[in-house]
This record gives structure tokens, C-alpha cells and sequence, in this order.
């Protein structure tokens, strides 16, 4: 191992261990001042009760965590598996509307006693990431269940490449966080799959999580064939491509037919099939898709340039629904050519909302999240649950 590497791990763990030492100095100001020194302390603020799972992680490596759900025997056992997701926190640095975001998100936590908590991208966009990423990780561990996250758009620039790896490690350093930053020669962080086993030797589903960039990088322009006038959000590369499809023939090769999910920030570009805009320059649903649920209410914020994903997913049949974020008063699931294209609900507050674009009253908004429920035949539903239900 290099100095350099070394001096790197060295670096990163003192890191981690001052975020968490600050935290608990913030912790005991807030409790010692009644709750008016430290007020960014959500952990403290909020009442955050133990949910548990009966899921334990079977095994794992750079790029993948094979998890089952157990009795208390400590056998595997063949039972439904569900996901809450949701997408776009936002939270910052406003102390009322990241407790009211994280109290919302706690409360559909423990209503709902998912298996599996899944984030889609820009979650924590505070002055201090790196503390407030170390905060929602020891969030997450007192409730107690497993959860995963992409970066969104917002989250680091690629050209903060130590910035923001440190801002993943800080978080996957905690038990209950099964993210993993995936293989180095791969674009970006957090390309890795989950694998939901419904016996010993059967997947129930694969989730692949993809990181899905910010903006479109020139240094990625000629491999793709991206012309230089494109100039939007970014693009799945094509060495993710070949990850996913050489993961999933390995997975095959393993365990026999894989069906799977696939998570992301960014809408791949088939969302745009979904949506048109009508004289008025109103956003409204095309007739290409079926539409399942949800509401249309802005330009779907995918990249200029399609590389081919959707494609590679309907030669290798195995992905079934693709899920996303980014456009945060879009929140309609479509089913495109046999595959479902869902917009997780939106969580945040600190950002525009529906009463910005149509002044709409908090009771109507889409903020929440997406329940996916997964049957023992691997057949899934979707659906939304609002915050609105705890206002």
C-alpha cells in the first residue's frame, strides 16, 4: 500500500471521528440549553423511535451486499419484502424545515416498518455536509433498518472527487448503511446492486443503484459520441452499462433468473415519452405510456444524450421498473414498453414546491414516499404515501 493511500485512510478516519465528536459536543449543547444552543441537531430534537428489521446482510464485497430477511432461529426465511424510497431531502441549513423534512420521514418509517430505505439523490446540500451526512446516519441507526442511497445533482461536483468520496465514506462507516462505492474504474460513486434473497439460492430482486452525475463532463464527450452543443444534465456512462450487464450475467450464472430494480437520481431519457405540453404551455401526459398514478408538472430534467440503458434493459429482460428523483413536482409512474419508469415522491422542503408553481395548499403537495411492496412470487406493487397524512 502507498504513503499516499495510507496518509488517505488515516486522513478519512480522524475525519469521521471529528464529525462525530463535534456532533457530540452540538448534542450535549443542545440538551444542556433546553434546545437553544445546537438547533441543527435533528437527532436530538426529534423523538426517533427503534423500528428494527429482521433482514441480515449474508454476504458482500466491493460492489455488492446480498441481504434475506431471518426467523429467530437464524434461518432464511421466504417472506415479502418492502421498500420506502423517496428522493430530493434537500435539507439544509434552515433548522425548522429539516426537522419537519426528517420528522416526516421518521413517521413513514415507523408506520410503514420497511425492509429497505432507499434515497435517490440530493439529500444532504447543508454549509456542513460532512456532519449533517454522519447526523443522518446515526438518524438512521437508531431506527434501526437497513437503507441505501445514490448521490444526486447536487450533493458534489465530480471535480470534488476526495470531497465527495469522504462524504459517502462518512456515511457507510455506520452498520445499518449498505451503500458501497462500487468499482474505482467505474464513473463515479455508489455503483453497486443490492441482492434480496427470498430463499438460499433464489433473488427475490436485484436493486442496482447507479451514480447518475451532475452535468455532462467534456472529458467524457468523445467516448460517448456527445456533441459539444449538448450542454445538460449528465449521462449513465457506457463502463456502467457493462457493469450492470456483466453483474447481472454473474448473478444468473449463480443463482438462475434475476429479476431486478434500478435506482438512480437523473431521469434517463425514455421519462420524457411520458410527457408533452399542451397549447398553453401546460405539462400534460402523451398517450405512449400507460399512467399508473401521479401528476406531471414540469420538463422531465433528463441529459440531452441517450446512451442506450433502456435499451440494454429490455435485451437482457431482467429490469423491471427504473426508479428516480431530481424533478421534484413530478411524481407519476408510467409503464413504457413493459417497464415501469416511477418518479419516487419527493421529501423536501428547502427547495421550490407546488405552491410555487401553482399555489397550491400544503395539503395537495407531493411530498412523501414510494412503497414498493415485493411478494413472495416477485410480483411488486407501487404506491405513494403522502406527508399530508401527518399534517
Amino acid at each position: 500500500m502507498s504513503g499516499v493511500k495510507i496518509m488517505n485512510i488515516i486522513y478519512e478516519k480522524l475525519r469521521i471521528g471529528i464529525d462525530e465528536a463535534l456532533l457530540d459536543v452540538k448534542g450535549a449543547a443542545y440538551k444542556l440549553s433546553g434546545g437553544k444552543l445546537g438547533k441543527s441537531m435533528f437527532t436530538e430534537s426529534l423523538d426517533v423511535k427503534k423500528v428494527g428489521t429482521d433482514v441480515r446482510i449474508v454476504c458482500e464485497d466491493e460492489d455488492s451486499v446480498t441481504i434475506a430477511k431471518f426467523d429467530e432461529n437464524g434461518r432464511i426465511v421466504n417472506k415479502g419484502f418492502r421498500i420506502v424510497s423517496t428522493s430530493d431531502l434537500h435539507f439544509g441549513d434552515d433548522p425548522v424545515l429539516r426537522d419537519k423534512c426528517m420528522g416526516m420521514l421518521m413517521r413513514h418509517i415507523e408506520d410503514t416498518k420497511p425492509d429497505l430505505v432507499v434515497l435517490t439523490g440530493d439529500i444532504i446540500l447543508g454549509k456542513y455536509q460532512h456532519l449533517d451526512a454522519v447526523q443522518f446516519a446515526r438518524f438512521m441507526e437508531k431506527i434501526g433498518v437497513y437503507w441505501v442511497f445514490v448521490f444526486g445533482n447536487h450533493e458534489a461536483r465530480e471535480e470534488k472527487g476526495r470531497f465527495k468520496e469522504l462524504l459517502m465514506k462518512c456515511q457507510t462507516n455506520f452498520p445499518h448503511c449498505l451503500a458501497r462505492q462500487g468499482e474505482k474504474e467505474l464513473f463515479g460513486l455508489c455503483n453497486y446492486c443490492i441482492n434480496i434473497l427470498g430463499s438460499e439460492n433464489k433473488i427475490l430482486k436485484t436493486l442496482f443503484m447507479f451514480d447518475s452525475g451532475r452535468d455532462i463532463l467534456d472529458e467524457y464527450r468523445e467516448e460517448h459520441g456527445c456533441p459539444k452543443e449538448y450542454d445538460s444534465y449528465d449521462f449513465i456512462k457506457y463502463n456502467q452499462m457493462n457493469w450492470y450487464e456483466n453483474k447481472l450475467k454473474m448473478l444468473e450464472k449463480q443463482y438462475g433468473e434475476v429479476k431486478s430494480f434500478m435506482y438512480m437520481h437523473i431521469p434517463i431519457k425514455e421519462y420524457e415519452i411520458a410527457v408533452t405540453q399542451d397549447e398553453n404551455g401546460d405539462f400534460i401526459f402523451t398517450d405512449k405510456c400507460e399512467i399508473l398514478y401521479g401528476n406531471v408538472f414540469e420538463s422531465v430534467g433528463s441529459s440531452k444524450l441517450n446512451t442506450g440503458l433502456f435499451a440494454l434493459i429490455k435485451k437482457l429482460g431482467s429490469t423491471q421498473a427504473m426508479f428516480c428523483g431530481h424533478d421534484h413536482v413530478n411524481d407519476f409512474c408510467a409503464l413504457y414498453d413493459g417497464v415501469y419508469l416511477v418518479y419516487n415522491q419527493p421529501g423536501g422542503y428547502e427547495t421550490y414546491t407546488m405552491e410555487e408553481k401553482k399555489n397550491w395548499p400544503e395539503e395537495k403537495w407531493p411530498q412523501g414516499v414510494t412503497v414498493t411492496d415485493i411478494a413472495l412470487d416477485g410480483e411488486f406493487k407501487i404506491s405513494q404515501r403522502f406527508n399530508r397524512v401527518y399534517l
